[in-house]
């Protein structure tokens, strides 16, 4: 998931059908215009059959990330008019907004009366920051996120969909893990949840498929130069290692990738049932988001925590669970990237003793828990929430939790059961069953049913609590020693802020007293227009590895009006740098568990 957590995780799952059963022939149809792509504004015709003389339409506040967004700010012109069964249009209809996201439709005749079988409602939105997050549309193609672009009716949700595009440019066709409609560039789908788990990519992309463990793949790539024999055979080993493990829930699975320079790339990846969505800076950090983005088929789409179902659109779901969906994900990314030797095994170490660095450089460990972590998801938005002190990433603990609870299992049973057991199990009792599991008590529940054996003190302590994870007693049981030095990292004497859309700039959000950047005259509130002569990455702090103590760093930045050249040599702090190796003389026990966690095997 590098330096942001790849999949930034509001995950839409599969909406429980809570409306009686739907009317016959009861179509929600939308028609979305891309004329003038160049002014990033998708134009919207939604009809409604069956209309009631008073009905509610809103758009979601939150999709693809867990972060209030309100969509509803890029909305404009909204206006809502009635159509006789022959298509002829009727009266205009009384539109009134009830809060930032829903709006009120009324007739004046009453519903179906004067012959008018539906309702029209017609706005526009715009839409121009990369996927996979958001959606854009420009004159090189467009990316739809369709919660972030169609309204719904609240208690109409599971009412089949149509959607057809229109004044598509020419040269561009369309691609979503959708059925086609009848018409091209048209898609349908069976509710509007299942509509919004489906993005859709419209341009001139390039396009392969493979088939693997029975399923049928689709790859959509949107990039510059990239190689197809590299990509393809990485995506075959990922997908067959998975597939292996879990067993496919799918006949057909979509993977769109975004490969460029960040921002244009999007930068991470969003999980969808039957498809994802990646956005890279290049092929290989492509494939090390696609091991994470597909085993989120099984694990958050499938094997769902109840605290996220039903999906809320309207506000924030709070789950404790995000260490398990998101950071148990990335700990399979890692063994699935290591078992299926795109990995070597020094380097499936070396992950995990950076991912161990990572938390052991923030102090909030001390204090947050990886289950408080998921809770406070939804302060992510906020920058300076990033920031050491004040908090620890559900991805990196929970891949290190995932990783030393599967030896623990493994110690406990003499390698005759692992963590792969509690993931199929929970896939057997929970996806295939539609059930949900009750956040991290469900995971606990069979993780003693596989080992016959308590982890009440393994989740109260390294789950629940803040309690420092003893790693000699976990990696030692695999014959393995986690070692330290003390070394010197470069510091840039300044906190940023933004930068995490194209829309946002990134700014200097606090100046560290003391600091070179302070005596060199950089102030809280300017705006960081390049660094060495290229664009600044947001959470900048957090690329200082590739820097050294002593390098002078040059800054472009705005103050006011004015542009100005700030340069200064970067401090230095000091940080724990951990590495993992083989212990000599392992036992014989020591050896079964190392070479079953590596290989993915029991005894």
């Amino acid at each position: 998931m590098n330096s942001r957590p790849v999949c930034r995780l509001a995950c839409l799952g599969a909406f429980v059908l809570l409306f009686a059963a739907r009317p016959a022939a009861a179509t929600i149809h939308y028609k979305i215009s891309l004329k003038n792509p160049e002014e990033h504004c998708f134009q919207v015709t939604m009809t409604i059959p069956r209309p009631a003389s008073g009905m509610k339409i809103a758009i979601p506040a939150w999709n693809a990330l867990y972060e209030v967004r309100d969509f509803a700010y890029r909305v404009r012109d909204v206006e809502a008019g009635s159509l006789t069964g022959s298509g002829t249009p009727g009266e205009k209809l009384a539109i009134r907004k009830l809060d930032k996201q829903t709006w009120e439709i009324r007739s004046t005749q009453g519903a179906n009366d004067g012959g008018f079988s539906s309702w029209t409602v017609r706005y526009s939105i715009t839409w121009d920051e990369p996927g996979p997050f958001s959606s854009q549309l420009n004159s090189k193609h467009a990316f739809v996120n369709f919660a972030e672009v169609l309204m719904y009716i609240p208690d109409r949700r599971g009412e089949d969909i149509a959607v057809a595009f229109d004044d598509v440019p020419a040269g561009w066709r369309a691609s979503a893990q959708l059925p086609a409609g009848s018409t091209p560039n048209s898609f349908s789908a069976s509710s509007y949840d299942t509509l919004v788990d489906a993005p859709i990519e419209i341009g001139k992309f390039e396009e392969f498929g493979f088939d693997e463990g029975g399923a049928h793949f689709r790859v959509v790539v949107d990039a510059g130069e990239w190689r197809r024999d590299r990509l393809e055979d990485s995506l075959r080993r990922i997908t067959s290692y998975e597939l292996k493990l879990m067993g496919a829930p799918f006949r057909e699975y979509t993977f769109f990738f975004h490969v460029g320079p960040y921002p244009e790339s999007g930068g991470g990846g969003m999980e969808h049932s039957n498809c994802t969505a990646i956005g890279a800076t290049s092929v290989e950090s492509a494939v090390t988001i696609a091991a994470h983005e597909f085993f989120h088929a099984w694990n958050v789409k499938r094997i769902r925590p109840q605290t996220l179902e039903p999906v809320d659109f309207t506000k924030e779901q709070y789950t404790r669970a995000l260490w398990f969906a998101e950071g148990v994900t990335s700990t399979y990314a890692a063994y699935t990237l290591e078992r299926s030797s795109i990995w070597p095994k020094e380097r499936f170490y070396g992950d995990l003793a950076s991912q161990i660095s990572e938390l052991d450089s923030r102090p909030a460990r001390l204090w947050q828990s990886v289950e408080e972590s998921s809770l406070d998801a939804w302060l992510e938005k906020y920058d300076d929430y990033h920031q050491p002190d004040r908090s620890i990433s559900y991805y990196n603990k929970g891949q290190i939790v995932g990783e030393m609870l599967d030896l623990a299992i493994r110690d406990a049973t003499d390698n005759h059961k692992s963590l792969d057991d509690v993931m199929r199990r929970m896939n057997d009792e929970y996806a295939k069953k539609g059930k949900y599991y009750d956040d991290s008590d469900g995971i606990r529940a069979v993780a003693e049913e596989v080992a016959g054996t308590s982890f009440e003190d393994f989740f109260q302590r390294y789950v629940a609590g803040t309690d420092e994870i003893p790693y000699e007693k976990f990696l030692g049981s695999a014959g393995l020693e986690l070692k330290s030095e003390i070394v010197k990292i470069a510091d840039l004497g300044f906190w940023t802020a933004g930068g995490r859309s194209p829309s946002s700039a990134v700014t200097v959000s606090q100046v560290v007293p003391g600091s070179s950047a302070e005596a060199a005259g950089l102030l809280t509130g300017d705006v960081l227009l390049q660094l060495n002569g290229e664009a600044v990455p947001p959470y900048l702090a957090g690329r200082m590895r590739v820097h050294s103590p002593g390098e002078i760093i040059k800054l472009r930045v705005k103050r006011d009006t004015k542009e100005m050249d700030i340069s200064f040599a970067l401090g230095s702090h000091d940080v724990n740098n951990y590495s993992i190796s083989e212990v000599s003389h392992a036992t014989d026990k020591q050896k079964r568990i190392r070479e079953g966690w590596l290989r993915g095997t029991v005894n």
